[in-house]
């Protein structure tokens, strides 16, 4: 049995349909189906059970001896969420707490961190899961903060010696994008929202540079097609010898024009992009550039290739925005 929290959400979902394609293993999820159409996520589904984070540890404790995995997507993931109380509440406490469980019973943990630890990217984006080089790096946001505490949590108790679980890794989500995502509104990957406006034959308009010797668009991310992403956590499950911290991107940085054009030609229709200022408010913390080395990932065994971004965009778009039915 492998239990999925935040299964309905994107990134979980998408691994729940995974689970489900390859067979093997009892699929539970753990969430809660507000009323926005995240149910739409996990309706073509089959479960063996659909818990609420309330009865979750309920769950575990009547069925500890029938879990091989929890991997832990659940969380609050707004980058604009303000209150630290409920991001500690949710996104750390709930995690030690699930970490604890896993190895008092003998479970594997895999668990959601995010690129939003390396903040401004001032102290690069290695990494690197010493305590030293943890400690100086620094998010700009609570929800960047909730998941990096956690992060440094984690190695201090292991290199104090802590009991552990099974097998346990922590993936550094960089720009995820894919199918499912629609529910999380403005904080839908940039492809989703380009492709709205592609659609309806109105330009993509796209933040102006306010920095010397880069130009308007030509800010970059290192965007990771949402079955990459999948693929890789898969691998986990299936070298349970593998354990660590890991950046989990496709390893090249790419501008936000490239994106935009990528999505127009994938939508087949003729390339419109106009630019605003930066919003003030943003502006001084703005990423101009982020990039997930890989060669953790790679040195640990991971050998597929990523999917390049205009090739990630074109399935994207073709199999399931441009579709009567986008869902997974």
């Amino acid at each position: 049995m492998i239990v999925v929290t935040g299964g309905a959400g994107f990134i979980g979902s998408n691994i729940v349909a995974a689970l489900e394609a390859r067979g093997g293993a009892d699929i539970v999820v753990c969430d809660r189906l507000p009323g926005d159409e995240r149910w739409k996520n996990v309706a073509n589904r089959t479960l063996a059970a659909k818990v609420s984070p309330e009865r979750l540890f309920d769950f575990l404790r009547a069925n500890a001896g029938a879990i091989d995995a929890i991997i832990h997507m659940g969380a609050i993931s707004s980058t604009t969420e303000t209150d630290f109380g409920l991001l500690i509440e949710n996104n750390y406490l709930l995690s030690l707490a699930l970490w604890d469980w896993c190895t008092d019973n003998g479970a594997r943990f895999l668990y959601a961190s995010s690129a939003a630890t390396y903040g401004d990217g001032a102290a690069g984006f290695d990494d690197d899961a010493a305590p030293g080089a943890l400690a100086k790096l620094r998010p700009l946001n609570p929800y960047g903060w909730s998941k990096h505490m956690f992060d440094r949590r984690i190695v201090r108790l292991l290199a104090a010696g802590a009991a552990r679980p099974r097998q346990w890794a922590g993936f550094k989500f960089f720009n995820v994008y894919g199918p499912n995502e629609y529910h999380k509104g403005s904080q839908r990957s940039v492809v989703h929202q380009a492709w709205d406006t592609a659609a309806a034959a109105k330009p993509v308009v796209l933040f102006r540079s306010h920095r010397t010797g880069i130009a308007d668009g030509e800010q970059a991310r290192d965007f990771v097609y949402i079955d990459d992403a999948v693929d890789v956590v898969l691998w986990f499950l299936d070298h349970p010898d593998v354990s660590g911290l890991f950046n989990l991107g496709s390893g090249t940085a790419r501008s936000f024009k490239d994106l935009a054009l990528a999505v127009f030609a994938a939508a087949q229709r003729k390339a419109r992009i106009e630019f605003t200022d930066t919003p003030e408010a943003i502006r001084e913390r703005y990423q101009y550039f982020t990039e997930a080395p890989m060669q953790r990932l790679r040195n640990a065994g991971y050998a597929r290739p990523f999917t390049s971004l205009e090739e990630g965009v074109r399935r994207y778009v073709q199999d399931f925005l441009a579709t009567n039915h986008p869902y997974r």
